[in-house]
């Protein structure tokens, strides 16, 4: 028996257990559950997230509080436009006491890694985090490091048009699992911050609610979602439909595919369920699609590629099926 197709004790330890993360995450962020509930889908998927607005709606606050939430190491990087691989990465250096060349781990070496504001540095530099993302290891003069486990990037960015700001590559777009715009709060929201962060910053005393261990179990009940054959043929199907387009020019790779059936797994875990339902795919359809799209009339535009997404959501058929494992 699927041990999340019913109500069994460890299946509600995990769902308290994401509760208690949300709830954590909430003291400082307001109105934001669904940003909430992807930046947890992408940490059980073993993914990354790009959150993207323009400055000042929370986009560092909010990378802060999941990351003081869990009781793992931490780094920032403010990228900016004189920042080298070698800042993110580390280096060799002569240590002329021990006459022998030592190395000087970078920011990389963590668990979580804020890269702040990432499309602030150049595309040179931007590239030094393609092999961490993706292979969890980084190469220095020839020699590879393999990073602690987990590794996650919350990288944050202001919208292309922002004076001194460089476009991401498609490589490394790529990476990310999901991209995220944070969006402005609506007026009680906005309210509620001023009542919150006037006399003080909650963000100093967060503290972490969920160990390594705990992490670890949510990771792997994850992946023990359940994912009906006909989701599974519908998640094809929408990734197949994006390369067929004639509005795109370049649709889902592969690896696209793969992200979203990740995705959709953890997603449905976060949301209390073992099984994956078609709601699931169509609320990360444009989080994880959208990004990987290059498309024909804007070239890339995000909300072109937005809207093609949508799009395809409501022309691909799916059927209507229980969606629940048999057992």
């Amino acid at each position: 028996m699927n041990p999340y197709t019913d109500q069994s004790p460890d299946r509600s330890s995990l769902m308290n257990l994401l509760d208690t993360i949300r709830e954590n995450m909430a003291q400082v962020i307001i109105g934001r559950k669904n940003t909430i509930d992807l930046l947890l889908t992408a940490l059980l998927a073993d993914g990354h997230v790009l959150l993207e607005d323009v400055p000042g709606t929370g986009k560092t606050m909010t990378a802060k509080s999941l990351a003081k939430s869990l009781d793992l190491q931490f780094s920032r990087i403010q990228f900016t436009p004189d920042l080298l691989p070698s800042d993110v990465t580390g280096l060799n250096y002569f240590d002329q006491k021990e006459s022998r060349f030592v190395l000087r781990r970078g920011p990389v070496f963590t668990h979580i890694l804020l890269a702040d504001e990432i499309n602030r540095a150049t595309p040179r530099t931007q590239s030094s985090l393609l092999e961490a993302m993706e292979e969890r290891q980084v190469t220095i003069d020839g020699d590879t490091y393999v990073l602690e486990h987990p590794f996650f990037v919350i990288a944050t960015q202001n919208p292309v048009e922002t004076a001194g700001t460089y476009p991401l590559p498609e490589a490394q777009l790529d990476r990310f699992l999901m991209e995220v715009s944070m969006g402005y709060p609506d007026r009680e929201g906005e309210l509620a911050i001023l009542e919150r962060f006037g006399a003080r910053n909650p963000l100093d005393t967060l503290g972490p609610v969920c160990t390594t261990e705990e992490l670890a179990g949510l990771r792997k009940a994850a992946k023990e979602v359940y994912v009906h054959p006909l989701m599974k043929a519908y998640i094809v199907d929408l990734c197949q439909a994006t390369r067929t387009d004639s509005q795109i020019l370049n649709g889902v790779s592969p690896r696209g595919t793969l992200a979203l059936f990740r995705a959709v797994r953890a997603y449905a875990m976060v949301q209390g369920r073992g099984y994956v339902v078609p709601e699931d795919v169509k609320a990360l359809a444009v989080p994880v699609l959208a990004h990987r799209l290059t498309t024909a009339r804007s070239f890339g535009s995000k909300s072109s590629a937005k809207e093609i997404t949508e799009r395809l959501l409501s022309t691909v058929s799916l059927p209507t099926e229980d969606w629940r494992q048999r057992v």
